[in-house]
């Protein structure tokens, strides 16, 4: 009986909601380069250009609506807690889709585009509206300092620590959306198999991964996860 699932989001569960994914072929690393774009040395050569494009993702976020697959997930934490379980909710994506869905418990393992951080003073805030070089930190007052509050390439994942501890414990790992090529996340599945836990896919297409996985399931994630969750909570009835 599934008490505790671990739940690991990708980039395909927003997908349907309008964001595009970065391997997509017109995808976002497809038309820009990830080097000046996302890391911490991108950032120092060339600010105004990575605050643009994370503006325009910002804007991007905000605009877009949940889908079937994160009220799903909503349900699934709700229902699961009703009855004495948990849900972990684990995403590797930045948007607050889940959020605005009504998930209460997100962990962003990869931070969150709606947060920017101060590189002085390392103030972190809710940040709804564009970033330039000339925006002030709302704790110490220096400007040029402030940046959105995602894991670039070449820094550490957040939450780390917490997850190994949620996933050590759970009765089934699900992976949603996920291309199972950015690590450590794409080797959760394997921790999940060392530990005796069922593991399930959910992708519209094969993960990188998909052979490390038990069971995979193809299709859209509107469809996919609406349908596990089902089986989940029809185990607890």
């Amino acid at each position: 009986m599934t008490r505790n699932v671990f739940a690991l989001t990708g980039a395909g569960i927003s997908a349907e909601s309008g964001l595009g994914t970065f391997r997509d072929t017109d995808g976002a690393w497809a038309r820009f380069d990830p080097m000046r774009l996302a890391t911490p040395e991108g950032f120092a050569a060339d600010p105004v250009l990575v605050h643009e494009f994370y503006n325009h993702r910002r804007r991007d976020a905000l605009a877009a609506a949940p889908n079937p697959a994160h009220a799903a997930l909503a349900r699934l934490e709700t229902e699961l807690a009703e009855r004495g379980g948990r849900l972990f909710l684990c995403t590797q994506n930045i948007d607050d889709l889940h959020e605005r869905e009504g998930s209460r418990h997100v962990v962003h393992m990869h931070g969150e585009l709606l947060r920017a951080r101060c590189t002085a003073c390392g103030t972190e805030a809710v940040w709804h509206d564009d970033l330039t070089v000339e925006t002030p930190c709302p704790h110490c007052g220096r400007s040029g300092g402030m940046r959105p509050d995602v894991v670039w390439f070449g820094e550490m994942p957040k939450h780390l620590d917490t997850i190994d501890e949620a996933l050590a414990e759970a009765d089934l790992f699900v992976a949603v959306g996920t291309s199972g090529a950015v690590y450590p996340a794409a080797g959760y599945v394997a921790q999940a198999r060392a530990f005796g836990i069922p593991t399930l896919a959910l992708n519209l297409e094969a993960a990188d991964n998909a052979g490390m996985f038990e069971a995979t399931r193809l299709g859209r994630a509107s469809e996919t996860v609406p349908a596990f969750v089902e089986e989940v909570l029809g185990e607890r009835r």
